[in-house]
């Protein structure tokens, strides 16, 4: 897709027909299927891009992921054969400046759900449950395509959720990179595991600023927007105004959800400090307010793409699957 817009800073025709290449990578990476898109797969693509468009990338294996404590992302990825990896990307496109923006994006390869099944209608399209990740991988290789003067690092927590006999199961409780401690009320609630482990990581690692982490986390978020729309979960007023004007130049939709304290006593255990699923109520809230605990008081978005990241039929602008819908939104939030 081409667009061009007169307005001031706004995206000119080279922009959109670069993207328009980028968007094709990411949905070819979450259209592939879980055989070929492993942890390590797409830990591979990473770094194959990374070349490719001028972004830094390291790779963590499941042992560095241990000594840093990530227990509760391992937990999830512990009984597959395919081993988890920890995907770091890099683009300093200003080295002047100390800023920079975090990207968070959920790598699940493949979704059984654990434990707590899903029924086979609802694996089918488990591949894309990396979505999240193929956005963000995305996302880097445009602001160093188009040589963009922002910092920004991404983290992606690449895991399979599998069955096993070491599989995680509903009572355990887990320990997080935070120190939080986690009740398993549903390993099919596995995304926010990984993503709250993601989350400590780049905040606490890579001394990021500000954080946004895309996921497909939900099945509520469809209930509620259906899958045009976009949810987004923040605790900055000022940076979603910023993502949904963003949007508008590519068409994307997006529609802030609440967020009042409110929605943490649904998720409070009584045996931990956190449990990682509370139901069917306000499912796409508290699976938000989650993560929320585990930002650490900076700016963040969550957006919950389970709606937008794929489509069961052809769309004005892409065909049945991947959409490849964000990429274009985040590179034009962070080019400001």
């Amino acid at each position: 897709n081409i667009y061009y817009f007169k307005e001031k800073n706004s995206i000119n025709i080279i922009e959109g027909k670069e993207l328009g290449k980028i968007i094709n990578i990411v949905r070819d990476l979450i259209n592939e299927p879980a055989c070929i898109i492993t942890p390590e797969k797409l830990a591979e693509e990473a770094e194959k891009l990374g070349k490719e468009f001028g972004f830094e990338t390291e790779i963590l294996d499941e042992k560095e992921a241990e000594k840093l404590g990530m227990k509760a992302f391992l937990a999830v990825g512990r009984a597959s054969v395919n081993r988890p990896k920890v995907i770091v990307m890099r683009y300093k496109g200003d080295p002047k400046s100390e800023k920079r923006i975090g990207l968070v994006g959920k790598g699940l390869t493949y979704d059984t759900g654990g434990l707590s099944l899903k029924p086979t209608s609802s694996m089918l399209d488990m591949k894309t449950d990396m979505g999240g990740a193929a956005t963000v991988i995305g996302t880097m290789c445009a602001l160093g395509k188009m040589k963009i003067k922002k910092n920004v690092t991404a983290v992606i927590a690449a895991c399979e959720n599998a069955i096993g006999s070491n599989a995680y199961r509903p009572g355990d409780i887990i320990e997080s990179m935070n120190g939080k401690t986690i009740e398993i009320t549903n390993t099919d609630a596995e995304g926010r595991l990984t993503l709250a482990d993601a989350l400590t990581y780049i905040i606490r690692k890579e001394n990021i600023d500000e954080v946004i982490d895309t996921a497909t986390l939900t099945g509520a978020i469809m209930v509620a927007l259906g899958d045009n729309v976009t949810g987004v979960f923040s605790n900055s007023d000022e940076n979603y105004k910023k993502l949904e004007i963003a949007g508008k130049y590519w068409g994307e939709k997006y529609w802030q959800m609440p967020i009042f304290e409110e929605y943490r006593d649904i998720i409070k255990s009584d045996v931990a400090d956190l449990k990682n699923s509370a139901g069917r109520l306000a499912g796409s809230i508290t699976a938000a307010k989650f993560l929320e605990e585990f930002v650490e008081g900076k700016p963040w978005m969550h957006l919950d793409i389970a709606g937008t990241a794929f489509s069961e039929k052809n769309g004005k602008y892409f065909k049945k699957g991947a959409t490849g819908q964000v990429v274009r939104t985040l590179y034009s939030y962070i080019k400001g």
